[in-house]
């Protein structure tokens, strides 16, 4: 049984600084902007993770990591846990082998690897086709998340990270705006000021023994501009199997409900659990209704692979005929199936089946392809293994409290695991000292680029951008590092 004492936080369960002691290329302007001459190659990055410029001046973003992960295979988190029977869960602090070399705030930034539904949504007319490219957006969003098993680094109070990308069309910016409750808030907006994207995370993790499950706490926010629609979800529950013992593997469940505050259309998303035997791992099932509850089409499919939506009345005719045992047209199996190594009870459950589609449906969405060697980099994502990039000149324009210049993180990515082990333990206990010094002086801390308010449609709280950041004057930024 699930025992409610069992509550630790996302972010200070496991690395609490309160325990004791191919993508697109690149726009010619980035070159300029980072003071890199356009017309001298450097290597390629396969084999150090460096970024390639061409001889035509585009910058292609780094295709590996400086250092192959680090195994997990001497570590067990139980080692951990058991020694701390009886303790309050939210003092441990785990081994930085655990993590991978990205902040909580980078890994916030992977909303935005499948941008192109975002601009697919802005250049519908139809209302129907744009909630139809949100929802797609909206899980894919967590699609990156599949096999992630490490831990990003929990940011420091303050910290930062920004994301230009002028190929892909739009800018990012976050900030660690609160350490207790900790909380994460993100402004991203499209270079053509087609859309805005907005939220605040604050994220509650449950220990339950065996699994680890983190609970969405907060708003995302979308606006499309150019047709004056505002659209908000919360993400889904996501949960780790095996923490104990086994291999871990990652589901998301829990119902989503997108909201278009213009139209009244309502998006409802079934994340569904795996269930005893696993026949809905991974599965996405749900459908778009408009103001007056009318079911205007379905959508199904899986956050890992894809996602399809077709008209209610030929899917309600395809499953009729489900259950009668007629003949069910499969797409080719899928190489994103995962299978048990161990006969665990609370071990994933062998999966053979994929998406089952239904003739005549549109697709919506599918998941990007995988670098050949993800499984050496954390499973990351082409996109994720270019979040951490530091390039020539990038210091002189990033705030000091980005995230690329932890030395944490940084020796990790570069496999010095035992400076960085040093590093995020210096980090966190210059943050504590900082902490007792304000509050000996009594000094509230005041974020620097996102204030406290209310979302405009949901009328919640929220955590709103305050703007000017890239106007770039970093003059008063606290010195975190």
């Amino acid at each position: 049984n699930k025992d409610p004492k069992k509550t630790i936080d996302f972010y200070t369960g496991f690395d609490s600084d309160n325990s004791s002691g191919d993508f697109s290329e690149a726009n010619h302007k980035v070159a300029e902007m980072l003071d890199l001459d356009p017309h001298q190659s450097s290597r390629t990055g396969k084999h150090n993770g460096e970024t390639e410029i061409q001889e035509n001046g585009i910058k292609r973003h780094r295709t590996s990591l400086p250092a192959p992960m680090f195994s997990r295979s001497d570590f067990s988190v139980w080692s951990i846990l058991k020694k701390c029977i009886g303790l309050e869960l939210s003092k441990i602090t785990m081994p930085i082998v655990f993590n991978e070399p990205l902040s909580f705030l980078q890994r916030i930034t992977e909303y935005m690897e499948h941008i192109y539904l975002i601009n697919k949504a802005c250049s519908h007319a139809d209302s129907l086709e744009r909630m139809q490219a949100v929802a797609a957006f909206a899980v894919s969003a967590v699609a990156s998340q599949w096999e992630r098993t490490g831990k990003p680094f929990n940011p420091l109070l303050g910290e930062t990270y920004e994301l230009t990308r002028e190929d892909l069309g739009f800018r990012f910016i976050s900030e660690q705006v609160s350490h207790h409750p900790p909380i994460s808030a993100f402004y991203s907006e499209g270079l053509n000021k087609d859309f805005i994207f907005h939220g605040s995370i604050y994220p509650k993790l449950k220990f339950w023994g065996k699994s680890i499950e983190a609970e969405p706490r907060g708003t995302i926010t979308l606006e499309l501009l150019k047709h004056n629609e505002a659209y908000t979800w919360t993400n889904p529950t996501c949960c780790v199997h095996n923490v104990i013992i086994g291999k871990l593997w990652l589901e998301q469940y829990g119902t989503v409900e997108i909201v278009n505050h213009s139209t009244g259309d309502k998006c409802v998303l079934n994340f569904k659990p795996c269930g005893l035997f696993g026949k809905e791992l991974h599965r996405v099932e749900g459908y778009i209704q408009d103001k007056n509850r009318k079911k205007l089409c379905v959508i199904y499919g899986k956050w890992t692979e894809c996602l399809w939506c077709t008209d209610p009345t030929t899917y309600e005719t395809y499953k009729k005929n489900e259950k009668r045992g007629g003949e069910q047209k499969k797409l080719k199996p899928s190489e994103d199936v995962i299978k048990s190594e161990n006969d665990e009870a609370d071990d994933m459950p062998e999966v053979q089946d994929t998406v089952q589609f239904i003739p005549g449906s549109k697709l919506l969405w599918r998941i990007n392809c995988r670098p050949p060697n993800s499984s050496q980099m954390y499973n990351f994502t082409s996109f994720a293994v270019s979040l951490n990039e530091l390039e020539k000149g990038m210091e002189a324009i990033l705030a000091p409290t980005d995230c690329r210049l932890r030395p944490d993180i940084r020796n990790m990515e570069n496999g010095n695991m035992d400076v960085a082990s040093k590093e995020k333990e210096r980090l966190e206990e210059k943050q504590r000292a900082a902490r007792k010094e304000r509050a000996k002086d009594e000094v509230e801390w005041h974020t620097r680029w996102f204030h406290q308010g209310t979302n405009p449609y949901t009328g919640t709280s929220d955590w709103l951008y305050s703007g000017g950041y890239f106007d770039r004057n970093f003059s008063d930024c606290p010195d975190i590092y």
